[in-house]
């Protein structure tokens, strides 16, 4: 079993076509799993539903507590990316041993259609939470990172290693 966390973030956000603004009701996840034709055994549960700009450790330690004492050793965490590498930088640091956590986000949100990249980016966290070995990563653009070794390019929209030096 593969056990899925909802943070929030821009891949479960809504738009009002009145107000022009992105919020949040429910998460997209249940649909989008149906919609990929899954038949991996997933458990969803939402643990908060923040932008990741307003995340806090509370917010973190709350995710730490749930990776630590749920069952199953794969686990794959929808984060928004702004502050995604800094949760993932507080996992690893939590020591959760013998668990893949995998966090992956969107840059447009699933309700926008088929421009949301956050179809793609579950896709490829959930194949990864079950090949990769115990360790936390940043899964984004078809790829993964280690904790340690991944930024955001605000410059290109996208997720990339760090430069070497």
């Amino acid at each position: 079993m593969v056990q899925v966390f909802v943070t929030g973030g821009t891949f479960d956000k809504d738009y009002n076509f009145i107000t022009g603004e992105l919020y949040f009701k429910d998460t997209h996840l249940k649909e989008m799993f149906e919609r990929g034709r899954c038949t991996v055994d997933i458990d969803i549960k939402t643990l908060m539903m923040v932008d990741s700009l307003e995340i806090t450790d509370d917010d973190r330690a709350i995710l730490a507590h749930n990776c630590k004492r749920c069952l199953a050793k794969d686990i794959v965490i929808t984060h928004g990316t702004d502050t995604m590498v800094e949760t993932a930088k507080y996992l690893a640091k939590q020591k959760i041993r013998q668990k893949v956590i995998i966090l992956t986000g969107a840059m447009i949100p699933y309700a926008f259609g088929g421009s949301s990249d956050g179809f793609f980016n579950l896709g490829s966290a959930l194949a990864f939470a079950q090949a990769l070995s115990p360790g936390v990563y940043v899964a984004m653009n078809g790829r993964y990172y280690n904790w340690d070794n991944v930024r955001k390019n605000r410059q290109t929209g996208f997720f990339e290693a760090l430069p070497t030096t």
